[in-house]
């Protein structure tokens, strides 16, 4: 099971991220805050604090085709946010 899906880079992960030290990712939906911590911990050779996640219900999607409207739901999802301890740091950006 590959728990971390990608990182969430956004205005408001980087503010937190400079700020709080703290970095979202998104995971699987399978997976426990330990097994997010581990991997974490593993991947990026930090030390984690704590980790919060939350669950994401899928958007409501509709959109008029000739043969009617066709109504969907976009993936559902789960996010954590990982705060790491005092000094440390995770570079998104050092890969590219």
């Amino acid at each position: 099971m590959d728990i971390l899906l990608k990182p969430i880079v956004t205005e408001k992960m980087t503010m937190q991220s400079e700020d709080l030290n703290r970095y979202g990712f998104i995971v699987d939906t399978r997976a426990n805050k330990l097994q997010i911590k581990k991997a974490v911990e593993e991947m990026y050779d930090v030390s984690v604090e704590s980790v919060n996640t939350m669950r994401y219900l899928g958007k409501k999607k509709s959109r008029n085709t000739k043969s009617g409207i066709i109504e969907g739901r976009a993936k559902s999802f789960k996010k954590a946010i990982v705060t790491l301890t005092e000094g440390e740091k995770i570079d998104f950006y050092s890969n590219i």
